[in-house]
């Protein structure tokens, strides 16, 4: 019977597969992970204008009562009427339909 040629691992790489499977468990929290989120958090707080605006129960500045309610006439009446037709333009595509069964 001939003999199969195995090779063996020496000891070292066998501790050595050892240790580093074992370090695949430890539990490493990350060090920046309270962090995390806060250059969004900075970006949303830089970007707000009025964080209180929530709070208040103010019309925007500049807003009258009578402006107000004729835009919201304005906007209401612009869905009475259908929009008018608009005119489109087909340059060369009405011969290309017809020619094809031909």
């Amino acid at each position: 019977m001939s003999q199969m040629n195995t090779r063996k691992v020496p000891h070292w790489g066998a501790w050595l597969l050892v240790i580093l499977s074992a370090t695949g468990c430890a539990n490493t929290p990350y060090a920046d992970a309270p962090q995390w989120g806060q250059s969004v958090r900075h970006a949303v707080k830089a970007q707000t204008m009025n964080p209180d605006a929530g709070q208040k129960n103010l019309p925007p500045p500049g807003a009258d009562g009578a402006v107000m309610k004729s835009a919201v006439d304005r906007y209401q009446s612009s869905f009475d009427k259908p929009p008018a037709p608009v005119n489109v333009m087909n340059i060369g595509l009405g011969g290309v339909a017809g020619s094809v069964g031909r």
